[in-house]
């Protein structure tokens, strides 16, 4: 039996308010990539953040693909 995949997702984007997660504008978002493990979608996660620092409105966000995929856990779609 194969190991499962954990894929996540990583990308940001400009916020209108830093209190709210609602993005100045959709088509201007920085998709970061997919990656194959938490880890590896932590390391990207933090440089693309720490790039973007000194920009109070700009966040990036860990998406849990594997967990909208397989809500159950279980394998199967």
């Amino acid at each position: 039996m194969s190991e499962s995949q954990l894929l996540h997702f990583v990308f940001g984007g400009e916020l209108e308010n830093p209190a709210e997660c609602k993005f100045r504008d959709l088509e201007d978002l920085d998709i970061v990539g997919v990656f194959p493990d938490y880890d590896s979608a932590e390391k990207a996660w933090r440089s693309k953040a720490q790039s973007t620092v000194d920009n109070a409105h700009m966040r990036y966000f860990i998406v849990h693909m594997h967990k909208l995929l397989d809500p159950d856990g279980d394998g199967k779609f």
